[in-house]
């Protein structure tokens, strides 16, 4: 089996993921254009369309990156991506995560990294999340689905300076 960092369609109860196009720009800056949204990621500014249009470039760029939609009412909720996968030491990385304020502690952050996990482990057996160093709601988040901290380092994202991350480990279990 290959294995496609973007399949066509990813779905569960809440949300439904499917492959980010340019043309969902403004759609997703929508969602975006919120401040506080942004206040504890790396890059606090996204919310600004000139820092979100760069955000997004690399998102397609990417060739892994979803638009993170409502499974039964299509509302856009964020984006998220899969990420450097490695064949070699059989592992991927999940992230570039945001989603809006309207879905927070609703269990849509829970059922994203779910449907991704249970999509990744067919295909490897680690996963790996870049978190802020400044982002306690992302690192709380990780610690209620297992995930383990095991280092820190500078994470440059695209086109923007390098910020001090913390990684993450899930194991296929």
């Amino acid at each position: 089996m290959t294995f496609d960092i973007q399949p066509k369609h990813l779905q569960n109860e809440l949300i439904k993921l499917v492959p980010l196009h340019e043309n969902d720009f403004e759609e997703l800056y929508e969602v975006a254009s919120d401040p506080l949204v942004w206040e504890q990621h790396p890059n606090k500014l996204r919310y600004q369309r000139d820092v979100f249009q760069n955000f997004f470039e690399g998102a397609i760029q990417s060739k892994g990156a979803f638009f993170i939609r409502e499974a039964t009412t299509n509302e856009p909720i964020g984006s998220s991506r899969f990420y450097d996968y490695n064949p070699e030491t059989n592992s991927i990385l999940i992230g570039y995560t945001f989603i809006g304020r309207k879905f927070w502690g609703n269990g849509y952050n829970k059922a994203l990294k779910k449907l991704m996990m249970d999509y990744a482990f067919q295909y490897v057996d680690t996963i790996y999340f870049h978190i802020g160093a400044f982002n306690i709601r992302s690192q709380k988040a990780m610690g209620k689905i297992g995930g383990i901290k095991i280092d820190e380092f500078e994470v440059e994202y695209y086109g923007e300076d390098s910020k001090l991350n913390y990684i993450y480990q899930i194991n296929k279990q």
